[in-house]
């Protein structure tokens, strides 16, 4: 199996395989549009998530087709059928889950492309017919780079075109007016033991309001996402505009676009937000910050990753393997208002 770049370097047709999380389809977005640059004329397919494809509708030059993981073997049904009579030059499979690997099986391809032999889990590479060259200690991002060097791109430098209907960009006007200065914070992560305490977050929010900024809690529909809002809010000293549940991926994108800040944990937004190149203060205890953090934002990560991963192994972060994950309930306590608002003093403008 083959680790050399493809001789084929400007696929006619090409399958992106990336189904979810929203945080690595947006590291995702970035490896196909540095394709796009280097082969604007190949056709690009992306197979993706039902939840994701919400966040990519409409992303020049890309056909989105939709699985829906929700269905079981109906969904894995429906998107064989779909491409039944489609044959691509290339698959990059982007994705080491089984569920994903299972999705590649009705996709008609030449070369199937996957990770290299130390990332290739769950039997990966029994999919793939060519792999990625290994990478030392790489962010998720730089990893779905190197997909794209198969094909043929020397620039890799991270760019997002993210499409925005004229709807989703007066929502976030009126949200947010001209000169107003404002801090998002989307609390939630989708695993409870990756949410900060709220009473902090309200302390940061107070401190926010004080030095004149418009603070707005953001999040999804979620029953945990409204609870933990609401617990911010009744903590909160002052009264703070509660947009969780109100907003589409795409709505919320907006809304990260004309902020001056994001505040969140391990969670999509955060990435959004390097997709519009909006600073971000993320919090983070169970994954590492250098593999999964927002990209380019390492200096305003506040992180205790590294005390938490070495007290439960025992041994330094760097003997341990690539990406292993803390364990356990808590963990985000160790983060405390101070470090928070050090970060926040270093990421907003200076001006205001």
């Amino acid at each position: 199996m083959s680790t050399t770049a493809l001789p084929l370097t400007a696929p006619k047709q090409l399958c992106i395989l990336r189904l979810s999380a929203i945080g690595d389809v947006c590291h995702a977005v970035a490896a196909v549009q540095a394709i796009q640059r280097r082969h604007p004329d190949t056709h690009i397919t992306w197979v993706v998530g039902k939840i994701e494809a919400a966040l990519l509708d409409g992303l020049p030059g890309v056909e989105l087709v939709v699985f829906d993981k929700r269905k079981g073997l109906k969904g894995y049904r429906e998107l064989w059928h779909r491409l039944r009579h489609r044959h691509f030059d290339v698959l990059l499979h982007m994705q080491v889950a089984l569920r994903a690997s299972a999705a590649s099986l009705g996709i008609k391809a030449r070369v199937k492309v996957g990770f290299d032999r130390a990332r290739a889990k769950e039997g990966q590479w029994l999919f793939t017919n060519h792999r990625i060259a290994p990478q030392p200690q790489p962010h998720v991002l730089d990893g779905f780079m190197e997909f794209a060097r198969t094909v043929g791109v020397t620039d890799t430098v991270p760019q997002w075109t993210m499409p925005l209907s004229d709807a989703d960009l007066a929502f976030a006007r009126q949200r947010i007016p001209e000169h107003t200065p404002t801090v998002l914070i989307c609390a939630s992560a989708s695993k409870t033991e990756r949410n900060w305490l709220p009473e902090r977050y309200a302390a940061v929010a107070d401190h926010l309001v004080a030095k004149g900024y418009q603070v707005l809690l953001c999040g999804g529909p979620a029953k945990q996402e409204h609870e933990l809002a609401s617990a911010i809010l009744a903590a909160a000293a002052t009264p703070l505009p509660n947009l969780v549940g109100q907003t589409s991926l795409k709505g919320l994108l907006a809304l990260i676009q004309r902020a001056d800040l994001v505040l969140a944990p391990d969670t999509g937004p955060a990435h959004m937000a390097v997709t519009q190149g909006t600073p971000v203060v993320a919090l983070m205890a169970h994954s590492n910050p250098a593999r999964t953090g927002p990209y380019g934002q390492q200096a305003t990560i506040v992180s205790c990753y590294q005390t938490h991963i070495e007290a439960q192994h025992r041994r330094p972060l760097a003997e341990l393997p690539w990406g292993v994950r803390a364990k356990g309930h808590g963990l985000m306590s160790h983060i405390s208002i101070e470090q928070v608002i050090d970060a926040l003093n270093r990421a907003l403008p200076q001006n205001r």
